[in-house]
């Protein structure tokens, strides 16, 4: 996966679903610990049965919904693909990164539309150096964009 350079620490995968692209960034970057958090429980089965069968132990299977989730210790990025608009994402995930920690978070052609939309949340949620990426550019038929942002110490 063209993102998975961008992953360091401790991620947590919100709306795992699939296993994308929490499942298939565990098995390229075998040196991050990831949490995939998902709340149905016949895709935590199914999640839990790839882990499993993979051998992967960087990988924590969680299911709630990420409101739900409490930690001792907040996560160093998270990440979420296909969850929904950033102004309903933004109060779901920030609270789970710990300060100076990093959202990045796989959107569409829409990107920079949403983060317009979502200037209150990004306020409220103290998120700096909000931008685009844009990865695979020459080389994928279909680019990535990941809008990526730093939690912001003090919030």
């Amino acid at each position: 996966m063209i993102a998975a350079p961008l992953f360091q620490g401790s991620v947590a995968d919100v709306g795992s679903g699939a296993g994308l692209p929490g499942l298939v960034l565990a098995i390229a970057r075998p040196d991050v610990r990831w949490t995939l958090i998902e709340p149905m429980e016949r895709r935590i089965t199914w999640l839990n049965e790839q882990v499993a069968a993979l051998g992967l132990d960087n990988v924590e299977v969680l299911r709630a919904r990420a409101e739900e989730v409490r930690r001792p210790e907040k996560f160093d990025m998270v990440t979420a693909r296909a969850v929904s608009a950033l102004r309903t994402l933004i109060p779901l995930v920030a609270p789970l990164v710990r300060d100076g920690g990093e959202l990045a978070l796989l959107k569409g052609m829409n990107a920079p539309a949403e983060i317009d939309a979502a200037a209150k949340q990004i306020r409220k949620f103290g998120l700096s150096d909000v931008r685009v990426e844009v990865l695979g550019e020459g080389v994928l038929s279909e680019t990535t964009r990941v809008v990526r942002a730093t939690v912001t110490p003090g919030r």
